[in-house]
């Protein structure tokens, strides 16, 4: 049995087939069969279906094109063997145009959605491939439009960024964003419920220093705006602990009432950025406290603040509360 297989195996070397003329004239015979058979196959016509990509263009003037039609037509066509072959390799990747321009005395009835039918796309379709092919059907046969009319406002832009600091670093004021707001346009219907734009969201981490950063703006759903990009600002800086001694004032005491305090001042500690350690004194801070607070039997007052400067961080009152004495006429 196995001297059969080696046989078998010693026939179909290659070194005969090199050897074997026979052989090699057929392969080149039926090589050269197989082109002549694709050639002729590739001269008669097919019917085949190829799917389209579209763009929508040119909507009548003043009005938006408020839903989301289909985005791709199924087409079937019918070309030459050689015609099928290289729009299937190529044109599919081409977006077709379906020029809306000729709907504006169609919109003169007021109608809302407007349908368009499978032949008017057919018309606009066949002039953007080749006068070989035939286009014998479509799907969706029918689109249906749905138009508003166009509005433009300025809306507010708000950062969405997530913040980390190396230690004794802090913002300075408040981050912003450079143009504040952007123009956008789009359906009336749309554009009336858009109180805000939101950059897409950005994280930030071990920040030490005053920081920019081009962000993307995301772009409401059927909508245009007029910048793609914001510039975000950090006014990122060192801060340092500062205190300050304040006295405190009684709030909502009667006319005529003499009431001392103990102690009568607080120190206020802080922390401050570097650029405003110097400018900050005790007149920038008032430290209060309630006459509310007697008139309920407490026996210590809590010290609050009253009013401070917007750029610090971390406020502290030393002590937290103070005694009182009420004085006798």
């Amino acid at each position: 049995m196995g001297t059969k297989i080696n046989k078998i195996i010693d026939t179909i070397k290659m070194d005969k087939f090199k050897n074997d003329k026979r052989i090699i004239i057929f392969a080149v015979c039926l090589f050269i069969a197989i082109v002549l058979w694709f050639l002729n196959a590739l001269e008669k016509n097919y019917t085949t279906n190829l799917s389209y990509s579209v763009k929508y263009v040119n909507p009548p003037d003043k009005l938006f094109l408020a839903n989301t039609p289909p985005d791709k037509f199924d087409l079937q066509i019918e070309a030459h063997g050689f015609t099928l072959l290289r729009y299937k390799l190529t044109f599919p990747f081409t977006p077709l145009k379906i020029d809306l321009s000729d709907l504006n005395q169609s919109m003169e009835s007021k109608e809302n959605p407007i349908s368009i039918p499978g032949d008017y796309l057919i018309r606009q379709i066949s002039n953007q491939v080749s006068k070989e092919i035939s286009i014998i059907d479509i799907s969706p046969k029918t689109i249906s439009l749905f138009f508003d009319s166009l509005k433009t406002r300025m809306v507010p832009v708000i950062p969405r960024v997530t913040l980390g600091f190396k230690p004794q670093f802090n913002l300075r004021g408040l981050l912003s964003v450079e143009p504040e707001s952007l123009k956008i346009s789009g359906p009336a219907s749309i554009i009336d419920t858009i109180q805000f734009l939101y950059t897409d969201p950005e994280v930030f981490q071990n920040l030490d220093r005053e920081t920019e950063k081009m962000v993307l703006v995301h772009t409401p759903s059927n909508t245009h705006i007029s910048e793609e990009k914001v510039r975000l600002l950090l006014p990122v800086e060192k801060f340092t602990e500062k205190a300050v001694t304040v006295p405190v004032v009684l709030l909502n005491k009667p006319e005529n009432t003499k009431i001392k305090l103990f102690p009568p001042q607080v120190t206020v500690s802080f922390m401050v950025g570097l650029s405003d350690y110097g400018k900050l004194s005790a007149g920038d801070f008032t430290a209060a406290v309630s006459y509310d607070q007697i008139v309920a039997g407490d026996t210590t007052l809590d010290v609050y603040i009253d009013s401070k400067p917007p750029f610090i961080q971390s406020l502290k009152t030393s002590p937290g509360s103070v005694e009182y004495l009420i004085e006798s006429e």
